[in-house]
């Protein structure tokens, strides 16, 4: 992990979810109603399995996603997708006007490059982006231990782009500057002391959209999984931080 310390005591919502990632095991997040209004299926990254993946695709039904915090992109130097749009305007000028399209729900979009491993042949199955997503979550847990430059050339040698797992990049301040999933995930890692990666998807309902927060902790309770809505994980990263 990224942070010098993590809090001696965490509310036992969250001791329960750090305990379930750190052993392997996914939850769920449900951000808030005037948000998204979804509720998110989450791994920690360096636990990714072909049974993980499949469960994301099968149960939850959404775009699987592999967050970092922003420590590490910064260490990485990752762009944005957003800046390779306005940068790539100079040649493609649609490009630029794709950038300018404002979200909704937020301000600005998480999203970063999208990876491979290298060693993937289409990096679409199970097993391929399980290999991605362990190895990026491995690469998040050796990150303190690395120079920056053994950082950068690790990833390099290990991920090609563009690829079949889309990168996803934490705020710098986390909930107090945004409230996505990305930050929710990366704040729980952060104050369970684990690895800063951790892997997300959409939890879809049958008629397409978002599951209900109701159906998804009925779906978490079936399988003795932990529920968490986002303010219990902002209150404690904002109270830890103050």
């Amino acid at each position: 992990m990224l942070a010098t310390s993590v809090p001696k005591v965490l509310p036992q919502a969250l001791a329960l979810a750090g305990d379930s990632l750190a052993h392997g095991e996914p939850i769920l997040i449900f951000d808030a109603p005037d948000r998204e209004g979804e509720t998110d299926l989450v791994f920690l990254s360096e636990k990714a399995t072909p049974e993980l993946i499949w469960l994301a695709r099968q149960d939850a039904g959404g775009l699987i996603c592999t967050a970092y915090s922003d420590e590490l992109r910064s260490r990485l130097g990752l762009p944005f997708a957003s800046d390779l749009l306005l940068l790539g305007s100079q040649r493609y000028p649609i490009l630029g006007e794709l950038a300018r399209q404002k979200l909704r729900y937020d301000q600005r979009s998480a999203f970063g490059i999208t990876v491979n491993h290298r060693t993937n042949f289409t990096g679409v199955p199970d097993r391929d982006r399980a290999v991605t997503i362990r190895s990026l979550g491995e690469l998040a847990r050796d990150a303190p231990s690395l120079s920056t430059e053994a950082l950068r050339a690790r990833f390099t040698a290990e991920f090609t782009s563009p690829g079949h797992v889309p990168l996803l990049y934490a705020a710098p301040g986390l909930v107090r500057e945004r409230k996505g999933h990305t930050e929710l995930a990366i704040s729980l890692v952060r104050l369970a002391g684990l690895s800063e990666s951790a892997t997300v998807c959409e939890m879809l309902g049958d008629s397409g959209g978002p599951r209900s927060p109701e159906a998804a902790r009925t779906y978490a309770d079936s399988h003795g999984w932990v529920f968490l809505e986002g303010r219990t994980i902002a209150e404690a990263i904002t109270k830890w931080s103050a």
